[in-house]
Parts: C-alpha cells; sequence; structure tokens
C-alpha cells in the first residue's frame, strides 16, 4: 500500500515538473520595443548602483526592462549583433548594450560622443552593466 501512494506521489510530482518546464521553454519572447521601461536613468547611475552593492543592484535591476541614457563611447558589430558601450566615470566598467536585430541595422548612424538613450534587459554585472535585445530610443 505504501508503494503505491509513493508511486503515485513521485508521478504526481513528475508530471508537474514536466508542465512547469513546457511552459517555461515555450515562454513568448518579451519585445522591448512596445514595452514599458520598468526604470529609466543614466548609465553613470546603473554602474555607481552595481559597483557599490551589487546584491541590491540585482534585485533592482536584474531581468527588468531598462531604459538607460549615456555617451557613445564605441559601437561594434559582433557575430552580426550590434553591441554599443556607454561611457561612465566609472574607470574599469561601462555600459554595453546588446542590440537587437532591428536596432542592429541602424549601428551606423551613432557617432563616438553622441547622447542616446537605449532600452533593454538587464541581465547583470561583469565589470560593466550588460543590457541585453537593446532598442535605440533616439
Amino acid at each position: 500500500m505504501n508503494k503505491n501512494k509513493l508511486l503515485i506521489t513521485v508521478l504526481i510530482i513528475a508530471i508537474i515538473g514536466v508542465f512547469v518546464a513546457y511552459k517555461m521553454y515555450n515562454k513568448p519572447h518579451i519585445n522591448v520595443g512596445s514595452s514599458k521601461s520598468d526604470i529609466t536613468l543614466t548609465a553613470n547611475k546603473i554602474i555607481n548602483d552595481f559597483s557599490t552593492d551589487e546584491s541590491k543592484a540585482n534585485i533592482t535591476y536584474l531581468d527588468k526592462i531598462i531604459q538607460v541614457s549615456g555617451t557613445v563611447s564605441k559601437t561594434e558589430i559582433v557575430k552580426e549583433k550590434g553591441i554599443i558601450s556607454l561611457e561612465t566615470n566609472d574607470d574599469f566598467g561601462n555600459v554595453l548594450c546588446h542590440l537587437s536585430t532591428e536596432a542592429t541595422q541602424k549601428i551606423n548612424t551613432l557617432k563616438k560622443g553622441q547622447t542616446i538613450s537605449v532600452k533593454g534587459i538587464c541581465t547583470g554585472y561583469l565589470m560593466d552593466v550588460i543590457l541585453v535585445k537593446c532598442e535605440l530610443i533616439n
């Protein structure tokens, strides 16, 4: 009798696990361009928050749609995807914005020293703050 209860319990847990995995795998992608920003700030503010208290900054910014304004220090295309580096007052870190396919097509219109706003999803901090699926705002 106990073996049957255990078997049923394991089977129910397995079915729930498969259902959750299926839902997460098929989760729709966020369209950053048409989504409202959760937070709007400057490149200096976000890099300062991460370098001061990374744990607190992770709670505030991680996996949220962030609109960041700053000065372009570098643009490049890596594996057909554009990357914009926004300069900060931090000697070691910048804000790296990995552009969407659509935004990559506009990267040639940007110039070093130009002030821009970019909206993307914050994925964390590794000397630089990383934003992905970025769209150019202006």
